[in-house]
């Protein structure tokens, strides 16, 4: 019997696509669907999409801050 699992096309840049890859691997597939084979798409979880926003976001914070540390 087929699972129809409701999902979220997302667009992005192939470097916070690759973040979102790692994130997913790293909370043992939680967020994506599929990964839809080119640069910049995937299809992710409805019910994920607020907690992987909030992920992503985190994450580009840390290393912002890590690149500004090393600045100074």
């Amino acid at each position: 019997m087929v699972k129809a699992v409701p999902g979220v096309l997302v667009k992005c840049d192939p470097s916070i696509k690759a973040l979102i890859l790692n994130l997913d691997k790293e909370f043992g597939n939680q967020y994506v669907i599929e990964d839809l084979g080119d640069e910049e798409h995937l299809l992710v979880k409805n019910d994920r999409i607020q907690e992987l926003k909030r992920r992503v976001q985190e994450e580009i914070s840390k290393r912002i801050e890590t690149k500004l540390d090393e600045e100074e």
